[in-house]
């Protein structure tokens, strides 16, 4: 099943220019950020939440596996590709506007998933609620530009940084309390309705406390331009979902080299009316800056790292060593622990060793964590338990809590004010793009090793299998070699298969006579053995990642210049209800 890892951004949005001395900042400018990051909390739980309720989902609504696959895929899909459109529209009409109005078709749509009567009409809404998404996310980022003085910038990144890191460990974990062990019923009906007192709150404090910003220099949109990056991103991002699903058919790589060529196309376009003054979704100008291009680089490699070690760990823990969705969302707590941590820790340590430092400490937290996971699963195996998590995640979560504000904060640093939300948006999808691809490559590099793997790992198991054959089934001895060679090939079979509930023809169903005890305790604690291998070589990719990773921090500049006021950009801002 293609199920979607953790793909969402920790980002900053640039600085605007600096105050006057007669400016005071806003002293509602604490509560805003709250009111700011209680959206984006809502839209990052749900990326997660709903994987843990995918049985229920599946029995309630007598879904077919490819619906499921939509109901998680959806959802990242359209938020992924409007992205960049919605921070672009923040720019243009006001960034608590679509701030307000992303709120608003976020809670209907969550109304409408949790009330969904078929598989299409929740497919629909997860589509909506991505939409939305889309539109709310980028404009608290920008919003905060206009808020806080520059003085203050760090620490606000900072606490929105731990809150979002946050929320990304937190959906598992809030789905696996509201769905508990049930895999029928409509429990999973309140993983979605849960946003509506959420979202209205964040509506009325949003109309109360966040002062309208926008982009003076940004008039109309540039519809041919989002058009382009929309379909390009498109052919580029969906492949990538369905890839595995599809076996690697030929239409997936040829849609995603269309997607390339088409985001080619979109940034010559792009170049073209720039140099003739007409608007534009995106600033070309902006990757000519070593710190906005070596940076976007370095973010496609941290969201490529973070999310599948995540998502391949998740699959550790459910599929192979049997937790159940709220006990794998506690084993979890280690890196949420070191996200919320390392944010904090970042904004003290940055006045001591820069951001460059900062960032460049966290790649390699988060690579030693990925190594220190990788010798707790070689040492401990199959009898792995939840507290040897703690620690390795809890390094790896202090990484990415340091890199991830630190790291946004040099990027968008020389980023115009007038192109706050383009710049905002064009690394969130960079952060997408990257996540569903280290989803789907180190997926792929587990799911290729389960293969290989579990025929090693149950061809050692042949002893006892044989004597539990015999003490349970009372197989003669003569039909011994046979009942072996078959429940190997069955466990092989159950392990490789796209859908583990689905029968293999020729084998029993996992819940019948293939995992019934004794010989269950064998084929289960095979099965564990079989995943915990195959993970050790997925996380030294992830490690791999995260060490490239700290080399592309030497190539960031050491200082950031920030934008002045004269640079031909300017914010406007206005109070409340105005």
């Amino acid at each position: 099943m293609a199920t979607s890892a953790v793909t969402e951004p920790i980002v900053a949005a640039p600085p605007r220019a600096p105050m006057r001395a007669h400016e005071q900042p806003d002293p509602r400018r604490w509560i805003a950020l709250a009111v700011m990051t209680l959206g984006a909390f809502m839209v990052l739980v749900d990326t997660t939440i709903v994987n843990v309720a995918i049985p229920s989902i599946r029995n309630n609504l007598n879904a077919t596996y490819a619906d499921t696959q939509w109901v998680v895929a959806g959802y990242q899909l359209a938020y992924a590709i409007l992205l960049v459109t919605g921070g672009r529209l923040g720019d243009i009409f006001g960034r608590r506007r679509l701030f307000m109005i992303g709120v608003v078709g976020f809670t209907v749509t969550s109304v409408l998933s949790g009330l969904a009567q078929t598989p299409t009409m929740l497919i629909a809404s997860r589509l909506g609620q991505g939409l939305m998404a889309a539109m709310l996310f980028p404009q608290g980022l920008s919003m905060i530009t206009a808020v806080f003085p520059a003085a203050e910038r760090a620490k606000a990144f900072g606490v929105f940084a731990a809150s979002a890191g946050i929320a990304i460990v937190f959906g598992p974990l809030a789905g696996g309390l509201i769905v508990g062990n049930a895999v029928g019923g409509g429990a999973w009906r309140f993983i979605f309705l849960v946003n509506v007192p959420i979202g209205l709150l964040a509506l009325a404090a949003a109309a109360r406390f966040v002062p309208e910003t926008r982009a003076t220099g940004a008039r109309g949109l540039d519809l041919r331009g989002v058009a382009l990056i929309s379909a390009g991103l498109f052919a580029l991002i969906f492949p990538l979902l369905e890839g595995r699903d599809a076996e690697w058919a030929p239409w997936t790589y040829a849609s995603m080299i269309v997607g390339a060529l088409l985001l080619v196309v979109f940034m010559r376009y792009q170049a073209r009316r720039t140099r003739a003054g007409r608007t534009t979704v995106v600033q070309p100008a902006m990757f000519r800056d070593r710190a906005f291009s070596v940076g976007a680089l370095l973010a496609f490699l941290v969201f490529v790292g973070v999310p599948s070690s995540l998502f391949t760990l998740n699959l550790v823990f459910q599929a192979g060593l049997g937790f159940t969705a709220l006990h794998a969302g506690l084993t979890t707590l280690g890196f949420s622990a070191g996200v919320f941590v390392g944010a904090i820790m970042g904004v003290r340590l940055e006045a001591k060793i820069g951001g460059r430092g900062v960032v460049a400490l966290g790649a390699l937290l988060s690579a030693a964590g990925s190594v220190a996971t990788v010798v707790v699963l070689h040492i401990a195996g199959g009898s792995v338990s939840t507290p040897q998590f703690f620690v390795p995640l809890l390094a790896m979560g202090l990484g990415f809590g340091n890199v991830a504000p630190r790291l946004f904060e040099v990027i968008l640093a020389r980023v115009r004010s007038a192109d706050a939300g383009s710049g905002t948006g064009v690394l969130t999808t960079i952060q997408q793009v990257g996540g569903a691809l280290g989803v789907t490559v180190v997926g792929v590099v587990l799911f290729s090793l389960l293969g290989s793997n579990a025929r090693t790992t149950i061809t050692e198991s042949t002893p006892q299998i044989r004597a539990a054959a015999v003490a349970e089934f009372h197989v003669p001895q003569a039909q011994l070699p046979g009942f072996t060679q078959t429940f190997e090939n069955c466990f092989v079979a159950h392990i490789e298969a796209k859908d583990p509930g689905a029968p293999v023809p020729g084998c029993p169903t996992p819940t019948s006579a293939l995992l019934h005890a004794p010989l269950g305790r064998v084929a289960s604690g095979a099965l564990a053995t079989t995943f915990v291998r195959s993970e050790q070589t997925a996380l030294l990719v992830n490690a791999g990642v995260f060490t490239l990773a700290f080399v592309l921090v030497l190539a960031l500049p050491r200082g950031a210049r920030h934008h002045q006021a004269g640079s031909g950009a300017t914010e406007e801002g206005r109070p409340p209800g105005r």
